[in-house]
């Protein structure tokens, strides 16, 4: 930042020095507008700096193992992993400093993937929690979209390591990362040597990194404009050998049984690599490179932490009972107003035939034309229905 300040003023002083001796001042106004882009460009980097100025103890000054100024990296893997800014400061607490070190980049996604082409063989895992790694050099941490490099790591304590990374973790995305990272075995596993890459930059610089520069040849048959996630680790193996696997992730199973004859083909077709084998489990590939021997590469295959989950979306619906307080109560009203209808319908209906016969005897209800009364005939008097009413 103070790079780019320094620069807008020197424009604007040269943009003031060649104005006073031109004649027509219109003239000056691309250098106006270059220094005023300077100035903005530089305020908006001053302001998306999410490095603290001071945590703790600790304050940017100058202090004994300051290493400059930090320049974005302009290799393939930076370009692939889509990186935004790059800063860096340096802190200082008495005699002791440490410089740190931001990478940011579009999404969690891209940032995973820088992170392990930084990591080196040896590294470990910190007590920070997170992905991070550390060796007696410097430390690693993957914080949302942001990459933190810390130098040298054993100058600066956990507790104030996390004030440092408080405020990136504030501004930091949360999305998730790729899960095909969690599907590499743990036992076994050479630290530092973990690769995530989704695309063919960061995967050649897998190989290269990992001495299996020979499978750089299939590169081109995994298909990664289609989506596809590569991870690769290192494994222990009996006899003080080693062995690489490597998961290709693939949205589709159709996508992946289609590359998976590519592949088998490529394979054939070059004797290097021979012992290479490849099997498919829906919609993941899994290979290993430079196995140890056929059974440890079967063992490796059998620790992947893959399950296949079939999934159906159809209308579904939760049924859940009431407590039986609102059932006693709903049976208790539901009665009671059943008997309140019996009783309102009753009365309507018996006072309604009580007036009709009063005002109306004989002509509506019990008229005696329409009375019958059934006789067993044991006397010869015949029954008048009149003599009831």
């Amino acid at each position: 930042m103070a790079v780019l300040r320094r620069v807008a003023t020197e424009s604007t002083i040269l943009v003031s020095n060649r104005t006073t001796g031109m004649k027509n001042p219109t003239k000056s106004l691309p250098w106006l507008c270059a220094a005023a882009l300077l100035l903005v460009a530089s305020s908006r980097i001053g302001a998306q700096e999410p490095l603290p100025q001071q945590f703790g103890k600790w304050a940017v000054g100058s202090c004994p193992g300051w290493l400059g100024k930090l320049l974005a990296p302009a290799t393939p893997v930076a370009r692939e992993s889509n990186l935004q800014s790059a800063g860096s400061e340096h802190y200082c607490n008495g005699n002791l400093g440490v410089t740190a070190r931001y990478y940011e980049f579009a999404d969690p996604t891209g940032a995973y993937e820088f992170y392990t082409s930084e990591l080196k063989v040896g590294m470990n895992a910190t007590t920070i929690g997170g992905a991070s790694a550390v060796d007696a050099e410097r430390l690693l941490t993957l914080i949302g979209n942001y990459v933190i490099e810390i130098l040298p790591a054993r100058n600066i304590s956990d507790v104030d390591l996390l004030l440092l990374l408080k405020p990136i973790k504030a501004k930091a995305m949360e999305t998730p990362l790729p899960p095909v990272r969690g599907y590499m075995p743990g036992e076994g596993m050479v630290q530092g040597t973990q690769r995530y890459a989704m695309g063919p930059a960061a995967f050649q610089a897998a190989l290269d990194s990992l001495g299996q520069s020979k499978s750089a040849v299939l590169t081109d048959e995994i298909g990664f404009k289609a989506g596809t996630e590569a991870m690769l680790a290192s494994y222990a193996a009996r006899g003080g050998k080693t062995q690489t696997l490597l998961l290709l992730d693939y949205p589709t199973p159709q996508l992946a049984e289609q590359r998976l004859h590519h592949i088998q083909a490529m394979i054939s077709a070059n004797p290097a690599l021979a012992d290479v084998t490849v099997e498919r489990k829906t919609s993941l590939l899994s290979l290993v490179l430079s196995p140890a021997s056929p059974q440890a590469a079967a063992k490796l295959r059998e620790e992947i932490q893959y399950q296949m989950q079939v999934t159906w979306s159809e209308p579904s619906q939760t049924l859940t009972d009431p407590p039986w307080v609102v059932v006693l109560k709903n049976i208790f009203v539901g009665t009671l107003a059943f008997c309140g209808v019996a009783i309102v319908m009753g009365i309507a209906f018996g006072g309604v035939r009580v007036v009709t016969k009063k005002f109306f005897p004989g002509k509506v209800f019990d008229r005696p034309e329409d009375i019958e009364v059934l006789q067993l005939g044991l006397s010869g008097k015949r029954i008048d229905p009149r003599d009831f009413y």
